[in-house]
């Protein structure tokens, strides 16, 4: 509710403002000295109700700001937050951070600093410093074949081709780079020869299971599906004209369940989330406009978390919501007054981060879906830190008593039991 107020309050200042100009202006036209006398008496008690006015939007804007980044810094469940409340060019600074991806493998996460036209990389392991900047890649330009970015907006992981995709929106095209060293490799779209006519490309996604690489081609309100072999064309759902009842209306955000072999986007303009087949079938939507659970105001960032849970930006209701993998409404996560872009899902350690205009913040595992993370031997070294440091402390202790049940217990049962406190 405080942000429609805040819109309406500045409203009604720049409606006094040019009042007052009108009515000078009127006056001086007129040329009538009395009259003049009396308007400016008006205009000068209604430029200081403006001023009053002004100085109320002023409070209340400094107020959200601090309320912003005090609702998400003395939030428990944040992990850890990356960037600041002013933008900057400085590493771990932020121009409007935007998409979002975890490399499980490496324990990274890389974010699009839209604005800053890069990509940043940064630690998110327990072992390690937590948030702390590693690398970036990508400058302004839109130079063929060199590592420029301009206006990136989505990035996605190709793990099976160790590459990183990056859709530059600004350029109307898709860059890769390497994942081992983040050389710049190829781009298609634009200046490619192919010529692929993209249109702002925004989002995008990878298709493990059947090669290939989904992309939101944000202005032609359409999905492309591209090979994950070679780059090359496939097929594309939806066009502009938007005259069937499955057309787009600018989606804006894209994640795939793989689990059901689904993808799911969501659409900005018609405030709602859709579910399609992997082969480009419509299947159902959720969602419509509202503030109430269930309901979305330009939602943006999608990710699917390993029960199948759907998690959605929605954006202009300072919110994260979660919905079941059928769309329907679980939990919702309150961001204050800050407006949630990107989110991801780590699948390894249960993290996940959104970002939040120069901020990222990440929510740790199991601290606000259940079961995020659960204990399998596999996963043993993506366990937190916490709870790696209490089974090395109950070995420990165990270790000095000799043939007592403790003693008896396996490192494997503790983890499972640390799990679940």
């Amino acid at each position: 509710m405080v942000g429609w107020w805040l819109l309406f309050l500045r409203s009604f200042v720049v409606s006094l403002l040019a009042a007052c100009c009108i009515i000078v202006a009127l006056a001086l036209h007129l040329g009538l000295s009395r009259s003049l006398s009396r308007i400016s008496l008006i205009s000068g008690s209604l430029t200081r109700s403006s001023l009053v006015v002004v100085v109320i939007v002023i409070d209340i804007v400094l107020e959200i700001e601090e309320m912003e980044d005090d609702t998400l810094d003395r939030d428990a469940r944040i992990k850890l937050s990356i960037g600041t409340k002013d933008y900057g060019e400085a590493d771990a600074q932020f121009n409007n951070s935007s998409g979002l991806v975890f490399d499980h493998h490496r324990g990274l996460l890389l974010v699009v600093d839209s604005g800053n036209h890069r990509v940043q990389v940064f630690s998110c392991d327990d072992d390690d410093n937590g948030g702390s900047f590693v690398s970036k890649f990508g400058a302004q330009g839109n130079g063929p074949g060199q590592f420029r970015l301009q206006y990136p907006w989505g990035i996605a992981i190709d793990h099976d081709h160790d590459r990183i995709l990056v859709a530059n929106t600004g350029n109307n095209r898709i860059q890769s780079w390497s994942l081992s060293d983040q050389s710049f490799l190829s781009c298609i779209g634009q200046r490619d020869i192919r010529c692929l006519g993209f249109a702002g490309p925004q989002g995008i996604a990878i298709d493990k299971h059947h090669h290939r690489i989904v992309m939101l081609d944000f202005n032609n309100d359409r999905l492309v599906f591209l090979s994950s072999i070679d780059l090359s064309f496939l097929f594309s759902v939806g066009h502009k004209r938007r005259t069937r009842p499955g057309d787009f209306y600018y989606p804006s955000g894209i994640a795939i369940d793989h689990d059901r072999h689904r993808i799911i986007v969501s659409e900005s303009k018609h405030n709602r989330v859709r579910l399609w087949s992997i082969d480009g079938s419509f299947l159902f939507q959720f969602g419509e406009f509202g503030k109430q659970p269930g309901k979305f105001m330009s939602p943006k960032g999608v990710c699917v978390d390993n029960h199948g849970r759907i998690i959605v930006a929605d954006t202009e209701n300072y919110r994260l919501q979660a919905f079941t993998h059928e769309g329907h409404h679980i939990s919702s996560f309150h961001c204050g007054y800050a407006r949630p872009c990107g989110v991801a899902f780590d699948e390894h350690r249960g993290l996940i981060a959104f970002s939040t205009g120069n901020r990222v913040h990440v929510i740790g595992a199991n601290q606000w879906l259940a079961d995020t993370f659960t204990w399998r031997p596999d996963r043993h070294r993506y366990a937190p830190s916490w709870m790696k440091q209490a089974v090395s402390t109950m070995t420990m202790i165990r270790s000095l008593v000799d043939e007592s049940a403790m003693s008896m217990i396996p490192n494997e049962l503790l983890f499972e039991i640390f799990s679940f406190l």
